[in-house]
């Protein structure tokens, strides 16, 4: 199975939908994921990711757009802050970098930023609602990896509209890597960008997915 992983285009955050120049991106990008082979269409509840989705629907045919209600936008910040940049995860794990701390350290959830910001919890909700939507399809998590449960070996390709923060959680668990790791590692995630990430086909299998293709913007640069 592969998961296509594909951010909404340039926002509206106020009205939670795109603008003028995000419709143009989509557009672009619809175009692009008709050579993934996308079979199914899975999308976050927020306007931006559902419009983003929807022009990939109309050029693609695929009418059911499926609602993944665990990857709409994670939040920062904590009580009374709320989207405050001190509590931007993206923006701290700069610092981390700079001190020499170990991103991928277990207790990551102690350092500056990440204690009591309202992201880890969001992180920490994604990768446990992840695990239950892919063994529904096919794939349950076993340790570190996942078991292929599937009764046959058709490579089957889905895509994920959503956003850039719960991307970096959902893959971060998935690859079994740190949220604030991922989060340096995806700080230039740009509008419509799109990562790949592939299965083992094979039925039975304990697999880790590979990454085929990661933070890919090369439609709106051509």
């Amino acid at each position: 199975m592969r998961i296509v992983l594909i951010r909404h285009g340039d926002p509206n955050y106020e009205k939670d939908c795109l603008t003028e120049l995000g419709h143009k991106q989509v557009k672009i990008a619809a175009q692009r994921l008709l050579k993934e082979g996308i079979e199914e269409i899975y999308c976050s509840p927020l306007g931006r990711a559902r419009q983003t989705a929807q022009a990939f629907s109309e050029v693609s045919g695929i009418s059911e757009i499926k609602i993944l209600d665990f990857m709409q936008e994670i939040r920062f910040g904590c009580e009374g802050e709320l989207y405050d940049n001190k509590w931007n995860p993206w923006l701290g794990v700069n610092s981390l970098v700079r001190e020499g701390k170990n991103l991928q350290a277990p207790e990551w959830r102690e350092y500056p930023v990440f204690k009591g910001n309202f992201a880890t919890e969001d992180a920490d909700k994604i990768t446990v609602e992840a695990d239950k939507w892919l063994a529904g399809l096919g794939y349950q998590r076993e340790g570190l990896y996942y078991r292929n449960t599937r009764k046959d070996d058709k490579e089957k390709t889905v895509a994920i509209f959503c956003h850039g923060g719960s991307s970096t959680a959902f893959i971060a668990h998935v690859l079994n890597q740190t949220f604030p790791y991922m989060c340096a590692m995806l700080l230039q995630y740009g509008h419509t960008t799109i990562s790949v990430l592939k299965f083992d086909k094979t039925p039975g299998e304990l697999t880790l997915p590979i990454i085929e293709l990661m933070n890919d913007d090369r439609h709106l640069k051509e």
